[in-house]
């Protein structure tokens, strides 16, 4: 595996200039795949434009300048992905990382209260020793559940987390009639709701039908598998996407 990363072959998501160098800052494995994340030095000098060169851009990391969900990181090479939170004490800003319709990985400007929770997926369910029910987020985190909530949290449901205590504070089901925004594939970006949910006997990904929300609603449905389905919102959209 090659600790380097050719500008020309980074993935589709980064918002890079291909042709200004021949090499960029590899991510290192973490809680993100490579195709919906993007390092940490690149957010600050490439898309923020917080520094002119790398140097720059290291030194405001190493100063710890930059949070990302409520924790310091100074790691350049930190893989910031969907939905993550990134903040900056010193300017008073804050983002979320979404992704736009031309499928690359985005800054919307949120609030310090905003700020202060984050959006997550669950990937999988485990259990554990006992009959405890783990669940294994879409960030990489792991989370224990109450008992009383064993059985409400499904697989592609969504869970609202308080930063700084871990807490379970939402939880948006994956059903029909449920609001989504879509992070990969043709329809990136687009608001949703849920019209019905395929599950197939076969090693292929579940389907779900979607209806569009905003300007492409008049278009009519459209189908993408369930993995590139994120859900915001049950009866109405709880994170400030727009429409």
């Amino acid at each position: 595996m090659s600790w380097h990363q050719k500008r020309i072959a980074a993935p589709g998501s980064w918002q890079i200039n291909r042709k200004s160098a021949y090499w960029t800052v590899k991510p290192r494995p973490g809680p993100h795949p490579k195709d919906r994340s993007i390092p940490l030095l690149l957010v600050v000098r490439d898309i923020l434009k917080l520094a002119d060169t790398g140097k720059e851009a290291k030194r405001i990391l190493n100063e710890g300048n930059v949070l990302v969900d409520g924790r310091v990181r100074k790691d350049h090479k930190f893989p910031v992905g969907i939905f993550d939170v990134l903040s900056i004490p010193e300017i008073d800003a804050h983002y979320m990382v979404l992704m736009d319709r031309r499928g690359k990985l985005m800054l919307h400007p949120i609030d310090a209260e905003e700020a202060r929770r984050k959006l997550c997926r669950v990937e999988n369910r485990r259990m554990l020793r006992g009959g405890v029910i783990q669940l294994n987020l879409h960030d990489g985190r792991n989370l224990i559940l109450k008992p009383g909530d064993k059985d409400k949290i499904k697989t592609h449901d969504s869970i609202m987390l308080d930063l700084g205590t871990n807490a379970i504070l939402q939880h948006f089901a994956c059903k029909t009639g449920s609001k989504g925004i879509i992070i990969g594939g043709t329809h990136s970006a687009q608001l949703c709701e849920i019209e019905e949910l395929k599950v197939l006997r076969s090693p292929e990904p579940n389907v779900v039908r979607l209806k569009p929300l905003g300007d492409a609603e008049e278009k009519g449905s459209f189908e993408t598998i369930v993995d590139y389905l994120f859900v915001i919102g049950e009866d109405r959209i709880e994170i400030p996407v727009g429409m």
